[in-house]
């Protein structure tokens, strides 16, 4: 395999970024206030234990993130979970247990299932792109269409989905969108020419400011442009919104050129469409969708009853 970005794992800037996310959600429900339903009926002794369950079959994310989520709540909660980020569970699996003070329980129980939810249905739909081009070498990556603040978490649920990270930011890699080309046209720059630019301006920079190593990518929307743009050497090619014939063709004549250079389809993957897009031979296949569209895993808390 060709260099590829870097692939999130847990970390210590995934959990800075939760922590200052769990400050909004505890600021959305608290307000600098108190949960007075569960002041009002639950007295500050009561201990309790209850199981966090999946409602509906999938692939579980978060469970990383749930000591993160008690911690930045002050929360006097022991949380023990019963699987892996990543695993697959069935409808009613309890994936963890929680126990402690009964308010607290109660006060957590709403920000805790939200990024339970929100990054285990990422990784359940991630899962089944990843099913449906199985047999094939394409590769299902991630995009930069996330909800804003939780890129890192939401991309680190594509992971635990068996998919695959592309650029985690604009920092971390060079990529010639259709909007670069088209400015670069107004001083009679190809896309092969903005990709030797590109790798020009890498070398010129300093080692400190800069990987050297730095992935180039370049965007085409027209098989008459593959030819040349094999010819200047980027990493990756992604090749926008094409026809299944024109992947096929672009596969060939790279397989012919540059055998070297990654080929990624992109635009309107669905899952309806992406066995038909790996089919054609390309490597990587990106979709937005993975995050923009994942529907949050239905999961919900059930008091356990005291020994």
């Amino acid at each position: 395999m060709a260099k590829d970005f870097q692939q999130l794992e847990w970390n210590a800037t995934i959990e800075d970024d939760l922590r200052q996310l769990i400050r909004l959600a505890v600021r959305e429900d608290l307000d600098r206030g108190h949960d007075w339903t569960t002041a009002a009926l639950v007295t500050g002794d009561r201990q309790g234990t209850a199981a966090v369950v999946a409602r509906e079959a999938g692939t579980i994310a978060g469970l990383q993130a749930a000591p993160v989520v008690l911690s930045e709540m002050h929360a006097a909660i022991e949380w023990v979970p019963a699987v892996r980020d990543g695993e697959r569970v069935f409808r009613g699996a309890a994936v963890a247990t929680i126990s402690g003070s009964a308010r607290d329980i109660l006060t957590c129980e709403r920000p805790l299932l939200n990024v339970l939810g929100r990054l285990s249905g990422i990784a359940t739909l991630t899962a089944e792109y990843v099913r449906r081009v199985e047999g094939t070498r394409a590769r299902i990556y991630d995009t930069r269409k996330t909800t804003p603040g939780w890129r890192r978490l939401e991309k680190y649920a594509v992971r635990c989905g068996c998919g695959h990270n592309h650029r985690t930011g604009l920092f971390d890699a060079i990529l010639i969108k259709d909007n670069h080309l088209a400015l670069a046209s107004e001083q009679n720059l190809s896309p092969a020419d903005a990709v030797r630019r590109a790798r020009e301006f890498i070398t010129q920079m300093d080692a400190a400011y800069i990987d050297k190593a730095m992935l180039v990518e370049v965007e085409i929307d027209s098989i008459d442009q593959v030819d040349l743009v094999l010819d200047a050497g980027p990493d990756i090619v992604l090749l926008d919104n094409m026809r299944l014939e024109d992947l096929r063709a672009a596969v060939a004549h790279r397989d012919a050129i540059a055998p070297q250079v990654e080929l990624e389809a992109s635009g309107g993957v669905t899952l309806d469409s992406v066995a038909e897009i790996a089919a054609t031979g390309v490597d990587r296949i990106s979709s937005g969708a993975l995050t923009h569209s994942a529907r949050c895993l239905d999961v919900a808390l059930d008091w356990l009853p005291v020994a």
